[in-house]
């Protein structure tokens, strides 16, 4: 029996059974059996010797955005859009073969948005090259999932099922859990709040699944099974989502209103190019960045070249960025924050003096002095 019988024959198992408090810790066993073979499935133990055309596209810019979605929703059409790179587009399904990147330049940013192929129903096992696109969007720091606005939300359903298959989890965090592996001792199980969507017992048995039988677990927030599951894989992505509906051009008001006010959703036109500016404002927000530019003493600052940074970056950061020399030489900086005027560049005249560990935002200007 190959590996895919084996986990449809626990899909089976897991549908015919009752969820309830008795049947928590079965389930549970199944789970964990399931996330194996899936494993197993997508990281095949031997190496085999053929290869067709991968998706081996350099990452290149400050973040990669990849868009996701069944044959014929628009992704290229939205790619020569937003990006001026022509991706061939057509009438009939499966017109993108491989991954085609572009680029897009957001004030001074450089965003790379790569159009993949679109998927199939079983793409996570496989079908239609849809192993080597859901690859791919392991390698993004943000997802736009293309859906047709014409058709029903179970294509939103079934793209997400391929994804979580694959191990990505789409606008999640990381569990709050702490699991270390010892060589001796056995099993030390904390939690630092009360459990109730699992329990000791089920945490236990799955960790005698894996064949674990030394380890430290501190659990510090109220998990499920599938995700205590996706702790000891440890190989799950977290990467934030957004949902982009096209075609609105072709439903109702009423329809568009619903779409629009859903969570991590954007409704767009690509043919009549409707809302493409504001969907690229929110691949800026949701990718979490800031913009910092620099300034050398006694010169404007340099607004059509800024460092792109995470949020949360220091000025140890915007260093490092820059050259990483800039450190270990480092005395003092000099921040300007940008004044809320609407888009107008007016920045506050007085300088704020800080060290390395003062935090930066987007539009911040930094001149930093060395020894």
């Amino acid at each position: 029996m190959g590996i895919i019988e084996k986990m449809k024959e626990i899909e089976e198992e897991m549908a015919r059974t009752q969820k309830n408090k008795a049947t928590e810790y079965h389930l549970g066993l199944l789970k964990a059996k399931l996330a194996r073979y899936r494993a197993q499935l997508l990281e095949p133990q031997t190496k085999s010797s053929g290869g067709g055309t991968g998706f081996d596209v350099q990452k290149s810019g400050d973040a990669r955005v990849a868009l996701i979605g069944f044959p014929s929703v628009g992704k290229s059409t939205l790619l020569s859009k937003c990006t001026h790179t022509v991706s061939e587009s057509a009438a009939y399904e499966f017109t993108t073969l491989t991954a085609i990147p572009g680029v897009i330049d957001y004030d001074g940013a450089r965003i790379q948005l790569l159009d993949l192929p679109g998927i199939v129903e079983g793409a996570s096992q496989g079908r239609g090259r849809g192993r080597q696109v859901v690859s791919t969007a392991k390698t993004a720091d943000l997802i736009v999932i293309m859906l047709d606005a014409t058709k029903s939300e179970e294509q939103r359903r079934l793209l997400e099922i391929e994804l979580d298959a694959v191990g990505i989890r789409l606008n999640k965090k990381k569990p709050d859990v702490v699991f270390k592996k010892k060589t001796t001792g056995g099993i030390t199980l904390t939690a630092t709040v009360k459990l109730t969507k699992t329990d000791e017992k089920t945490i236990r048995s799955i960790l005698a699944s894996y064949k674990l039988h030394n380890c430290d677990v501190m659990i510090r927030e109220d998990i499920t099974t599938d995700e205590f599951i996706d702790v000891l894989i440890g190989t799950r992505k977290y990467i934030p989502c957004l949902y982009v509906y096209n075609k609105i051009d072709a439903i109702s008001l009423e329809l568009m209103d619903k779409l629009a006010h859903e969570d991590h959703t954007v409704v767009i036109s690509c043919e009549m190019g409707l809302n493409l500016d504001y969907l690229i404002e929110r691949m800026w927000a949701d990718l979490g960045l800031v913009r910092v530019y620099t300034k050398k003493r006694g010169a404007h600052p340099d607004l059509a070249d800024p460092v792109c940074l995470r949020k949360g970056a220091t000025i140890e950061d915007v260093c490092n960025g820059i050259h990483r020399s800039l450190a270990a030489n480092f005395r003092y900086a000099l921040v300007w924050v940008r004044l809320a005027l609407g888009k107008s560049s007016k920045f506050n005249p007085h300088a704020q003096k800080v060290g390395l560990g003062h935090l930066v935002h987007d539009e911040d200007v930094v001149s930093i002095f060395t020894k």
